[in-house]
């Protein structure tokens, strides 16, 4: 209860202050599943990426994010990795990492992941949020942070206008399109989270699909 407080706190303040400095829209609010929980999924450009998506969803619907945990000796940093994240050992993922993600999500809660796991342009894309969804039959709701402007921010004045467009939520097996049925095991993998990437870059576009999942 404690941290529920805190956190609504927390975001009230947080959108206090990334409203003025982003001039922040939200677009497709409804489409974020209410009671049920789901992988939240966005690209990972900046560390305002969490921020902005905390205000987006605002106090009442908390993200659980996925952090690595070396981000905890930071000092500033460690109480809310600690309280309010899931922290995992992303270069040494353990049987403990897996089972706390599954335990978020079959709480029902919104866990937030980075496929890309970086804000560093390597081209790799993990494939864990596909083995979640497959694992947890949890939906998955695409997110798009859309800036109008340098992103990340040039400081101290080059903030961008940014706009978080919400996609509509879908479950995995809506990837499974783009699958012919000859892929080895890693291939299906790879596969269906290059797939849910450009189905981020999709959002809001006329070749978003209009289905919501059942």
């Amino acid at each position: 209860m404690v941290q529920e407080v805190i956190y609504w706190i927390g975001t009230r303040v947080l959108q206090a202050i990334i409203q003025p400095l982003f001039r922040l829209r939200v677009q497709g609010d409804p489409h974020i599943p209410q009671g049920e929980g789901c992988l939240l999924v966005a690209h990972h450009r900046s560390y305002w990426d969490i921020p902005l998506l905390i205000a987006a969803l605002g106090p009442h619907r908390r993200i659980y994010f996925v952090a690595r945990r070396t981000l905890d000796r930071h000092w500033l940093l460690r109480p809310l990795i600690r309280r309010f994240a899931i922290p995992i050992d992303r270069e040494h993922f353990r049987v403990e990492d897996y089972r706390r993600i599954l335990e978020a999500l079959q709480a029902k809660r919104i866990v937030g992941i980075f496929p890309e796991g970086t804000t560093r342009r390597i081209g790799r894309i993990h494939s864990g949020v596909i083995r979640f969804a497959q694992r947890i039959k949890r939906p998955i709701t695409p997110v798009k942070i859309a800036a109008e402007g340098p992103y990340p921010p040039r400081y101290p004045f080059g903030f961008p206008r940014v706009e978080v467009r919400i996609g509509r939520t879908f479950q995995l097996q809506d990837l499974e399109s783009e699958l012919d049925g000859t892929e080895s095991r890693l291939e299906r993998y790879a596969k269906l989270s290059r797939a849910l990437m450009e189905r981020i870059d999709r959002i809001g576009s006329a070749a978003e699909p209009s289905s919501l999942a059942a």
